[in-house]
């Protein structure tokens, strides 16, 4: 158990972090996906459900957390980083001032997702996909030596007498899937037949948390 598992994807050697966010630490690059900001602002807007909207400032608070103890040159945003194109105007003063702080200096990169394929209110570059050296970076898994988000993986351990479970990477030798960051986000099983397609055998799953838990990838 540790706050960081280091694994070598393509040449890559990369760290998948306890907190959710991925490490390149040779490119000085964070990237993270599906922040899903304003979540609790669309479910109002669209269906009228009134949760707690504190979802937004915790999930931005926990990425300044990272980014002031990384340092990073390149942040990636792997997709779904707003819960839909209006979200991004749903940020109040200071919540987007806490966004502006942490773009400053450094390059910023979002990557279209389904929930925003578009771009935000917000500066920095807005692409469908960013490469960088061996590695593409995209929200849907395509190919191989891809680095994605989008599918909200979670796996389970067993600590003691209790089941716990995480938001989860999952690793093979062809790609690795981010955990949603966001705090309203749920999460796939990492046996659900979709995840299973896309990894290979011996694929791992690393589960996040105040540690990390890194087991063989859980397919049911």
């Amino acid at each position: 158990m540790s706050d960081g598992h280091v694994f070598s994807l393509y040449g890559a050697e990369l760290t998948a972090r306890a907190s959710g966010v991925l490490w390149w630490a040779h490119r000085r690059i964070l990237c993270v996906s599906d922040l899903h900001l304003g979540k609790s602002d669309r479910m109002a807007r669209r269906s009228g459900v009134m949760a707690p909207p504190y979802d937004t400032a915790d999930t931005l608070y926990r990425l300044q957390r990272e980014i002031e103890a990384l340092t990073p040159q390149i942040v990636i945003c792997l997709g779904d980083s707003f819960d839909d194109l209006q979200a991004s105007g749903s940020l109040d003063s200071a919540q987007s001032a806490c966004l502006y702080r942490m773009q400053a200096g450094r390059q910023w990169i979002w990557i279209e997702g389904n929930h925003d394929p578009g771009p935000v209110e917000f500066s920095g570059a807005h692409l469908a996909e960013y490469r960088d050296g061996p590695l593409v970076f995209r929200h849907i898994a395509e190919a191989e030596a891809e680095v994605c988000g989008h599918y909200h993986p979670k796996a389970a351990v067993s600590l003691g007498r209790r089941h716990v479970t995480r938001p989860c990477f999952l690793y093979d030798q062809h790609r690795v899937i981010l955990p949603a960051f966001g705090t309203f986000t749920g999460g796939l099983r990492s046996d659900a037949a979709v995840l299973r397609d896309l990894m290979q055998p011996g694929a791992v799953a690393v589960l996040t948390g105040e540690t990390c838990h890194v087991l063989p990838m859980p397919r049911g």
